[in-house]
Order: structure tokens, then C-alpha cells, then sequence
């Protein structure tokens, strides 16, 4: 196998100190137990393949800019899937993370029919799990493109023609089935074009029925092939769409309570995604842990100034810390785990740039976990939101949750006893002080 990152020839290592060069971890350190586990299994942290391996750094104004010698025009679509592997494996082993993830067509090239494409799925495959046994790194999930394809432009699950809703049910079959084969921990569903664009010709009823029926097939077909893995729907509110049906992870939840879909899937929360639909990435975390929707994560960013999806690593420990909070204090990741869904911006064309940029999102994460257990263990964040509701503990609150009143009992009660509850500060401030304290005091 010929050697691609030769600017990088050992293995990223942790540092422990401030490193100049960049190719070392400052905070990362896999081994190191947090919270009573390994850093390592607290993040599970992978690599996407798409944007590393199968983006040339192209955008709509322009053509790619990155150095993937695989993507050259020309080349044998297998040899070519096969220097991309090689590539992305060595990458893996070198950045020292535990897992993966990847979309049928970013390992294996589309063919002429659905044969051809699943015979080269397995052939890449079959590739993949000798690497794999290589260089110990697992798959985090698998999922199929229902986006990309001009089939899908107006959606896979959701689209006017049946034969595609055909059709993506075939890459979906043949997909999840090769994530089972790899030991994937789970499987996802991106709606990237389940939506609609004008209001002038969807029927939106029938496009949440289709939908509704989609998920169900993907169920029944784990459980026929005996895949353990948790299924994961991905919210995102538009683009490509003006407005997709996952829009967040509330509107999910509605979706699969209405469907009696609840108990099948989990959300895969993107932090760009939290941010397009107007939430912070704190709050759809918070949302899916206390509705019991969490599964796993994403990790990037978006830019303020920019209304769209630009998928930047993560840099803000003050944001990402609070969500890590969030794992924690909610029991931390079952299957899931930090995707690194991010792009380097086209001007980075050194091949150790993609180093860089994992690197400094991975000590970001691993910063955060210390600040979140910090927060944890300071108990002050907790401490706050049970004196909030206590007077729901027993009392009057007891008996009106477990339905000891009726709406006139409660109101004769009210009048009775002449209530006149009076405002309680919320203290937020407060809490944003403390929060900031904790912050500054955790050591590295």
C-alpha cells in the first residue's frame, strides 16, 4: 500500500502540553478515565469518510481544490475506491480514533444498474473489514446517499414516484446489511431531500404517509437480518430543502409518536443542524435526553454570518461543554457517539491539514468532557433545577400530577385558600456565572 499521509509518519500521539507543531494532542488522552471511564469511550469519536475522502473541496462558485488523487478524472472507479480506502485507513490508524462512519457511494462507485452498485458495495466491503481487522478501528454507522442522485431530487421516502421509493429501499437494504456485516453500531437515515421546495405541488399528507411507511420497512428488515444496532433519523429544518419533515428533533418526535414509530428509532443530532432550525445544539440535546429520543452526535459548527450548512469543526468549548453535560448527566452515549461530520475550507490543501482539523475538534471534545464533569461533580447546575421544581415533589404539586384533583377541585382549592403565588427568580445570571466558573477552574 503506497503511503499517502507522509507528512504525518507516526501516529498522532497525546502531548500533554502546549504543541506549536499541532500534530500532537493537547487534552486528548484516550486512556485517561473522566468521570469513572476512559476518554476514549466517553467521546467515541469518528470520521466521516465523505467529506474527507470523497470531497474534492468543490462549492458551487468553483471546482475542488483538495489533493485526492483517487477523484482524478479517468481512473478505474474500483482501483480508484480502493486508493480512497487505503487513504482513509491509514488516516484512521494514524489519528488514533476509534471508529468510522460512511455512505454507500463515498466507499464503493455507483454502477450502471442497482446489481452492479451492490456488487461493488461488497466488493469494498469485503475490502473494508480486512482493514478494519488491520487497524482496529470499528464503524461508529453506515447509511445509503438517497440525496445526491438526480433520481432523488425530489426526495427518496417522499418522492412522486414510487420506483425511487423502490429504489432507495433497495440501497437502504443492501446498505444496512453491509453495516451489519462491519459490526456497525448503528444505522442512519438522512432525509436530506424528504421535503418539498414550492408549496404548489406536494401533497404534504401523502409525503408524511410514504415516510411513515418507509421507516417501518427498515425496522421489520433489521430485525430480520438480526442487526442490534440502534436506528437514527438526523433533523435538519432545510437545504437542500426549503423545509424538510425532520425539521428538528421535536418535530421527530411527533413524527414518530403519530407513526407509532417511537420505540424503533433515535436522532443523530447535528450541531450545524441545531443551529440552522434555530435552536442551539445545547437545546436538542437537552430535548432528546429528557424525551428519550438521544443517540448520537455529529460534532461541528456552523458560521454565524452564514445561513447555511458549512460544517466546520468544532472550536467552542463553551458550547460544546454544556451539551457534553447534557451526555453525562443523562447516563452518556449507549451506541452513539461524536461523528466528526466536517469539512476543511477549500484554501486548506495540505494533505496534514485534515490532521489539524481533527485534532483540534477532538481536544475541544475532550476539553469539554472535563469542564462537563467538573460541572457535574460541582453539583451546583443540579442543585438549582431541583430547588426550581420541588414544590412538584409533594404537596399540592403530588397530587395534581397523579391525578388526585379535578380542574374544579384544584380551583375551588385555589380560592379557598386565597393563592397568591408570587415570582421566583430564575437566577439566570446566576447560573451563567457559574457555569463560566467552572469553565475557567477546570484544569486540562
Amino acid at each position: 500500500m503506497t503511503e499517502f499521509f507522509t507528512d504525518v509518519p507516526q501516529p498522532v500521539a497525546f502531548a500533554g502540553a502546549p504543541d506549536t507543531g499541532g500534530l500532537r494532542y493537547q487534552v486528548y488522552d484516550p486512556n485517561r478515565v473522566v468521570a469513572g471511564t476512559t476518554m476514549a469511550e466517553h467521546l467515541r469519536i469518528a470520521v466521516c469518510y465523505w467529506h474527507s475522502f470523497h470531497w474534492p473541496g468543490s462549492d458551487i462558485f468553483g471546482a475542488g481544490t483538495f489533493d485526492r488523487p483517487w477523484l482524478a478524472a479517468g481512473l478505474d472507479p474500483i482501483e480508484a475506491a480502493m486508493a480512497k480506502q487505503d487513504a482513509a485507513f491509514e488516516f484512521f490508524a494514524k489519528l488514533g480514533t476509534p471508529f468510522f462512519c460512511f455512505h454507500d457511494v463515498d466507499m464503493a462507485p455507483e454502477g450502471a444498474t442497482l446489481a452492479e452498485s451492490r456488487r461493488n458495495l461488497d466488493v469494498m466491503v469485503e475490502r473494508a473489514a480486512g482493514k478494519m481487522a488491520e487497524t482496529g478501528v470499528r464503524l461508529l454507522w453506515g447509511t445509503a446517499n438517497l440525496f445526491s442522485h438526480p433520481r432523488y431530487a425530489a426526495g427518496a421516502a417522499t418522492n412522486p414516484d414510487p420506483q425511487v421509493f423502490a429504489h432507495a429501499a433497495a440501497q437502504v437494504r443492501h446498505m444496512l446489511e453491509a453495516t451489519h456485516r462491519l459490526g456497525g453500531a448503528n444505522y442512519v437515515l438522512w432525509g436530506g431531500r424528504e421535503g418539498y421546495e414550492p408549496l404548489l405541488n406536494p401533497r404534504l399528507r401523502r409525503e408524511a404517509a410514504q415516510l411513515a411507511r418507509f421507516l417501518p420497512l427498515v425496522a421489520e428488515h433489521k430485525r430480520r437480518i438480526g442487526f442490534t444496532g440502534t436506528l437514527l433519523l438526523e433533523p435538519k429544518p432545510q437545504e437542500p430543502a426549503k423545509h424538510q419533515y425532520d425539521y428538528d428533533c421535536s418535530t421527530v418526535l411527533g413524527f414518530l409518536e403519530r407513526y407509532d414509530l417511537a420505540d424503533e428509532y433515535r436522532v443523530n443530532i447535528e450541531v450545524n443542524h441545531a443551529t440552522l432550525s434555530g435552536h442551539s445544539f445545547h437545546h436538542e440535546v437537552a430535548f432528546a435526553l429528557d424525551h428519550g429520543l438521544f443517540g448520537s452526535i455529529d460534532a461541528n459548527r456552523g458560521d454565524p454570518q452564514n445561513g447555511w450548512d458549512t460544517d466546520q469543526f468544532p472550536n467552542s468549548v463553551d458550547e460544546m461543554s454544556l451539551a457534553v453535560y447534557e451526555i453525562l448527566r443523562g447516563g452518556g452515549f449507549t451506541t452513539g457517539g461524536f461523528n466528526f461530520d466536517t469539512k476543511l475550507r477549500r484554501q486548506s490543501i495540505d494533505r496534514s491539514d485534515l490532521f489539524h482539523g481533527h485534532i483540534g475538534g477532538i481536544d475541544t471534545l475532550a476539553r469539554s468532557l472535563l469542564v462537563a464533569a467538573a460541572m457535574l461533580d460541582d453539583g451546583t447546575i443540579e442543585r438549582a433545577r431541583d430547588a426550581r421544581y420541588a414544590g412538584w415533589d409533594d404537596g399540592l404539586g403530588r397530587r395534581i400530577l397523579d391525578g388526585e384533583v379535578d380542574l374544579a377541585a384544584l380551583a375551588d382549592e385555589a380560592v379557598a385558600g386565597d393563592l397568591d403565588p408570587r415570582p421566583v427568580s430564575g437566577r439566570q445570571e446566576w447560573l451563567e456565572n457559574q457555569v463560566n466558573r467552572i469553565i475557567w477552574s477546570t484544569p486540562n
